[in-house]
């Protein structure tokens, strides 16, 4: 009996690939249209904005002195290549390997912000009844719909052991 191939990494790489060109082509778009603070009303709650953030998830450590850029890339390059190598040993493992195909396509836009413009452009901004929501992006979202995947994939997992 032949030994079974492991699936290929290539298209969760290319997963990961498409979130990066999407997310820097809407940022940008952003950076090109919006002075930093500008803000297009589209919907009664939701806004284009343009906003810098420094900092991390809903603006952790953006008070810092500038240390948190060099540390959020490192954070970022680290996570990249333990993603990588996860994505090389399940690669079989379809919802698993999308969750992680997103989160590292929006680390690596994130990263790639950080590293051009020492912060991350935020422009997608959701409020309601004069609570706003912190202003994010593409790469955000493709990490939070990653993180939920993998939550659903670990119930699935544990119900399926049942």
């Amino acid at each position: 009996m032949a030994a079974r191939r492991p699936a290929s990494i290539w298209p969760w790489l290319g997963i990961a690939v498409a979130v990066v060109l999407l997310d820097q082509l809407t940022k940008t778009l952003i950076v090109r249209s919006f002075q930093l603070g500008d803000l297009r009303t589209i919907t009664p709650f939701f806004d284009l904005v343009r906003a810098h953030n420094t900092g991390a998830a809903f603006s952790f450590l953006a008070g810092a002195t500038g240390w948190q850029r060099w540390f959020f890339i490192g954070l970022g390059a680290v996570a990249a290549v333990f993603i990588v190598w996860l994505l090389s040993r399940h690669g079989g493992q379809r919802l698993f390997c999308w969750a992680l195909a997103l989160i590292l396509g929006g680390a690596v836009g994130n990263v790639v912000d950080r590293i051009l413009h020492g912060h991350v452009v935020d422009f997608l901004q959701f409020h309601w009844g004069g609570a706003y929501f912190p202003s994010f992006n593409v790469a955000d979202s493709a990490i939070t719909v990653g993180a939920g995947l993998l939550i659903l994939d670990e119930l699935l997992r544990i119900r399926k052991a049942r």
